[in-house]
């Protein structure tokens, strides 16, 4: 692999880096390389452990695999970067099933998915880096382009998914629910989980926007999500977090007004530094939606309609951000305006929702779900990217050595925005193709990433 990243490496100085970058199509690809794994033997080692407790540091590992088989319609692909989401959390504290459950499964649908069934799982949803090889059939994509990868893996041999991809009875999260994910030296792909990477951006700035960026948009912005509209106002759980800052940006630049809720005065000061007018720390303010761990406390849910008045000159949200789930579900059905919108994505809190159903069905409220986004919504996402109108929200990068560290920083919500990983990339700050575009966007760039 390192004749592979000097050359992707030597490219920033290169004279003509598209052709140099060419020449990865003649090197051989290595039999084996580095990746992030968890192991069949140990999906029993947090038995018994509090979810909050299980350690990520302990469940993932960092060792050599084999390079899987490339097949139709596939591509290999050489990551420079990389980046956690919530999903290689659950996948390293094996909740709510290990995911070898789903590899197995998968595995039983055709000879060539086979592959996916190991003793090994190789996590990541995201990433950035150089076409390496493609497989019969694949002709939008050649050894040399550099790319980001979306995480949707489809067949599309089902009538479902043509209307929508996310319909399609086999429709997988590469990484989650398939092998060969994105932590890591190689990644196998579908060719059209590909995207062209944004030229002004680094590869560890690349890597960390698509599974997140991605998922927000399908849920405000996709007709088959919330479908907001400009003067829309939007609660958004989490507003300074990997998928909340998404979320953030996306409701300023579609003219919406964001209600951005946080748990600390420096997340609050992300939001702001966004353009966000409107915070509410909920910690600070003390809110507390369960009285006990079996009972909601709707005093709670008024108060905090209340404060949401009180910022909005007395709107209520017509859409309402989801993904933390058991712990926010029910205030977020109460605060929703008349015929206003939740839109779920996740449960980081709790997959089991406890809502009073009164303020649903008498308020023609509607709750729709939303899983990750399909080929077109993420292609339109990446493409707000390239323009420099969404921002890559990074906070810190981690060698792929350390991506346990990184995990655990996510699942205890210590982090700010993205965590990224430098898979090939020796350094951060390699890739960039467009300096003159980059200068224009530099402080915003530099603002989103904290900076």
């Amino acid at each position: 692999m390192r004749e592979i990243r000097d050359v992707i490496v030597e490219a920033d100085t290169a004279e003509d880096p598209r052709a140099a970058l060419a020449t990865v199509g003649s090197m051989p690809v290595p039999e084996s390389y580095r990746a992030v794994v968890v192991r069949s033997s140990e999906v029993e080692m947090f038995a018994g452990v509090p979810s909050s407790e299980k350690d990520p540091r302990k469940s993932l590992h960092v060792e050599d695999v084999p390079t899987p088989e490339l097949g139709p319609g596939e591509a290999l692909v050489a990551v420079m970067a990389s980046a956690i989401n919530y999903n290689t959390v659950w996948t390293s504290i094996f909740e709510p099933v290990p995911t070898f459950t789903f590899l197995k499964r998968y595995a039983k649908t055709s000879p060539l998915a086979q592959r996916h069934d190991r003793p090994y799982h190789v996590v990541g949803s995201d990433a950035a880096g150089v076409v390496l090889r493609v497989g019969p059939g694949v002709t939008r994509w050649q050894p040399g382009d550099e790319v980001v990868a979306h995480c949707l893996s489809v067949e599309l041999e089902e009538a479902a998914g043509h209307d929508d991809t996310l319909l399609d009875p086999e429709q997988r999260i590469w990484g989650f629910e398939t092998n060969f994910g994105g932590l890591a030296e190689l990644a196998l792909v579908k060719a059209n989980q590909l995207m062209p990477k944004p030229r002004h951006l680094s590869w560890e700035e690349a890597a960390c926007p698509g599974l997140v960026n991605s998922t927000a948009y399908r849920q405000l912005v996709s007709h088959h999500g919330a479908q907001m509209k400009q003067g829309d106002t939007i609660l958004i759980w989490g507003a300074s977090g990997g998928l909340g800052s998404y979320a953030t940006q996306l409701a300023i630049n579609g003219g919406g007004v964001p209600v951005c809720v946080v748990s600390s005065p420096a997340k609050a000061e992300i939001c702001r530094s966004m353009g966000a007018e409107l915070v509410i720390d909920r910690a600070a303010e003390g809110f507390r939606f369960w009285k006990d761990e079996h009972t909601p406390d709707p005093s709670e849910w008024r108060r905090f309609g209340e404060r949401i008045r009180e910022l909005t000159g007395g709107d209520d949200p017509d859409i309402v951000f989801e993904h933390p789930g058991r712990e926010t579900f029910g205030a977020s059905v109460f605060v929703a305006r008349r015929g206003g919108t939740i839109v779920t994505c996740a449960s980081t809190s709790g997959y089991q929702h406890s809502y009073d159903n009164r303020y649903l069905w008498m308020n023609v409220k509607r709750i729709i779900g939303s899983h990750f986004a399909n080929y077109r919504e993420a292609w339109e996402a990446n493409r707000l990217v390239a323009r420099g109108r969404i921002h890559p929200t990074l906070s810190k990068t981690y060698p792929l050595a350390e991506t346990g560290q990184a995990a655990y920083e996510v699942h205890r919500n210590t982090h700010q925005g993205k965590v990224g990983v430098l898979c090939l990339a020796p350094t951060e700050g390699l890739g960039v193709r467009d300096p003159e575009f980059r200068s224009r966007h530099e402080a915003a760039i530099n603002r989103f990433r904290g900076r």
